[in-house]
Parts: C-alpha cells; structure tokens; sequence
C-alpha cells in the first residue's frame, strides 16, 4: 500500500456515523485511496453499539442467499435499487471481505451466517482494527449536527461548536425519525420519507396463548386479516403475544400499513404452515379413521407442540377426553378451522431488540445507487437505513449495511 499523502495534500473525507455502514464505508474509502484523509465521527460513546448486541450477541453477518435476484426479495423496501449493487458487492463477497481480515464466518441451517466465534465482538473488532489499519481517524462523542456548501465541498458542523471541512460527506446515521443524517438530508433538498419501526413483536392478549410462553409452531403461517400481507416460518408464544421469524418477516412487509392502524388489528395465523383448512379437516378425518380409540388431546397427526395441541383441540370445544371415535363431522371442521385459521386480536407491538430497525428515510429515487450520491447534491453520499432501505429478519439489513457502505467509500474516493 502506498504511503497517505502529507495532511496538508489529502482530500478531507467526513462519515457521519459509526455504525456497520459508516464503518464499512470509512474503510472502503481509505483502503481505496490513501490520499483521503478519513474522520468518522460517533454521536455516541459506544460505536458498532448494533453489530455488539446483534442475533443474540453473536452478530448475524449476513445471508448464504448469492444470487441478486432471489436476495432482493428479502427486502420490502430497495429491492430494486440494490440489484445492481448487489452484483458488484454481495453475501459472497462480504464473506471473502472477512475472511482476509481473519475473520471465519459459518453458515447454519437457515442461511443464517455468524462468526464461527459466535461472538459478535469478533466482528467488531475486526472492523475496528480494519479502520486503523487503513488510516481511518474515529471520534466518539461528537456527533455531526449540520452541514452546508462550501467552495471545498461542505461546512460540517459538530456538536459543541466546531465547524470543519470536508471534500465529501457521508450519511450514515441510522433512519431513527431523529437522525441527524436525515435533517441534513432535507436540508440539501431530499425528500424524508417519515421512518416507521420494522421488525418488531405482536401484543396479544388470548387465553388460548396464555401458559404457552415458549412454545414454537416451527412451521405457521402468519397474515393481517384483510390484507395481501403475509409470511411463514416458525412463530414463538411470549409472555405478550407472539413472535419469531414469521413475525418479525410479517412486521416488515406490513410496517407502513400496521404503523397506519396504530398497531391494531386482526391476525390469522395457520399453525400448520399452508394446509388449507379442508386438507387439515382430511388429515383429521384419517386420524379419527385409523385411530378411533386415541384420545384426541394426545393424540397429535399434525405434529404442532403437545401443548398447543392441547389448547387447539380445547378451543374448537373438544373435550380433553374425547376419543377419536366420537368426534363429529361438525367438531372435526372446527379442529381444522381452529388449526388453520386462528384469528387473534394484535393491540400494540414490541420492538425487537436485537433487530431494531426502521423502513423510511431518504427517498429512494433521489440516490445513485452505483455510487451512493445525491442527485441533489454532488459530494454528499449516503449508506445503510439513512436511506428508505430495510430487509427482513435473518441478516439482511447487515448485508444492505455493509453493500452501500462498500459502494459510498469507493465511490468517495476517487479523485
């Protein structure tokens, strides 16, 4: 690697941002032309504070999903935009990104991809030795609170007073409604389109969910009443309704129309995965058919857990100790409707703590993806969920981190 540039003769880079886009961009840009002078500035105290507490303290890298097209459709907002970008800088090569910094990555049954450390302190201290090798300057407890033109490219203003300069600027703050990225955003004309919560839980209060905490349907189906809005995978009782991919999947593909309602509305969730309800009430029939003698409760041919058996069977007014034998055609279409179309009352929502995200940001149609630029604005780039950007559970919203932070700092440095 050549030698930087005396101080005086390098290009003043400034990212706005110490999260996993900020980081991966301030790194690009330097490792890509040591002539840039490169400052992260942190708001906070805590950088990479997401990447710490991420998929359980393990970090969930990215996704085994390596091809464009089918990795778009993880995201509910910038699929198409990240098709291009994804062909250039994808789960493949965020995997080769890591590994030559020394960092094994493994792949586990559901595509998921974490540190073979399964500790998410790996991840960032790779990141953060990356940044000091490549020359990258942090600064933690100064946040960047406005910028404007300037004949060098920007004014950047930090909190307590300074104002430095900057050739290019990044936005990488996150798409909380109180990002100062965004504020900066509209102030150099983009369109804020307003952040609502993504991935989060469902409040329901249901006795047929109550003593259940912890049980997981691992193939349901979960949809809002109503709408065309629905997802599958496994579904996990808590102790305030419910959980789990399929969830979380649901909450992100709904998040606008679910935030309009207040977080009020119907669920229909299916514990049997796609059965309909008259191939469940078949598959019943064959049970009663072949096992007439089996007490209903206990007797279980469509593999859900025993307990939530137990409440189905209770709720469509089977009794405990019913045998086969006696169920009528009637109470069997019940069984099945209960199994196949349980309807629920959500009243609110929780968000997920280690997958807080947010669809919103700025507006989609005013960013070059091939650069991460402004067209607004010419210098200003932008990266991760500043942008109206977000993926589904299961890593995704750290490969959309990781594809446009890679993508700004290249872009960034080039003279």
């Amino acid at each position: 690697m050549n030698a930087p540039a005396p101080e005086a003769h390098r290009r003043s880079v400034v990212v706005t941002g110490g999260g996993a886009a900020g980081y991966f961009a301030a790194i690009a840009c330097a490792e890509a032309n040591p002539r840039c002078a490169v400052t992260l500035y942190e708001a906070t105290a805590h950088p990479l504070a997401k990447v710490r507490v991420s998929g359980g303290g393990r970090c969930n890298v990215t996704h085994a999903c390596f091809e464009p097209r089918a990795l778009i459709e993880r995201y509910p907002r910038g699929a198409r935009e990240l098709l291009g970008p994804f062909h250039r800088f994808g789960p493949r090569e965020t995997v080769a990104w890591f590994a030559d910094r020394g960092v094994e990555l493994k792949t586990e049954s559901d595509g998921r991809v974490f540190p073979t450390t399964d500790n998410s302190g790996t991840i960032v201290a790779c990141l953060q030795a990356a940044a000091a090798r490549a020359g990258v300057r942090v600064v933690t407890q100064r946040g960047v609170t406005a910028a404007r033109r300037a004949a060098a490219g920007f004014a950047v203003e930090l909190n307590g007073g300074e104002t430095i300069a900057a050739s290019r600027l990044l936005l990488a703050t996150g798409g909380n409604r109180g990002s100062a990225g965004l504020t900066i955003a509209a102030a150099f004309g983009h369109t804020i389109v307003p952040p609502v919560p993504s991935l989060f839980t469902f409040h329901i209060a249901d006795d047929r969910l109550r003593g259940l905490e912890g049980v997981v349907a691992p193939e349901a189906t979960a949809a809002v009443a109503g709408t065309r809005w629905r997802a599958g995978g496994p579904v996990l009782v808590t102790h305030w309704g419910l959980s789990g991919p399929a969830i979380l999947r649901l909450s992100a593909w709904a998040a606008r129309d679910l935030h309009a309602v207040d977080y009020r509305f119907g669920l229909t969730i299916n514990w049997a995965g796609a059965a309909t309800v008259p191939a469940l009430a078949e598959q019943l029939s064959a049970e009663r058919s072949a096992h007439p003698r089996r007490q209903v409760a206990t007797a279980n041919p469509l593999g859900l857990p025993a307990r939530l058996w137990e409440r189905l069977v209770a709720a469509a007014g089977v009794p405990a100790e019913a045998a086969w034998a006696s169920v009528s055609n009637a109470a069997l279409r019940a069984l099945a409707a209960a199994v196949g179309t349980s309807e629920l009352a959500v009243t609110g929502k929780s968000m997920n703590k280690e997958e807080f995200v947010t669809c919103g940001g700025v507006a989609l149609p005013e960013v070059d993806f091939a650069t991460m630029e402004s067209s607004r604005c010419p210098g200003l780039h932008f990266a991760g969920e500043v942008l109206d950007v977000d993926g589904v559970t299961g890593g995704f919203n750290f490969q959309a981190a990781w594809t446009t932070g890679w993508h700004a700092g290249r872009a960034m440095a080039r003279e």
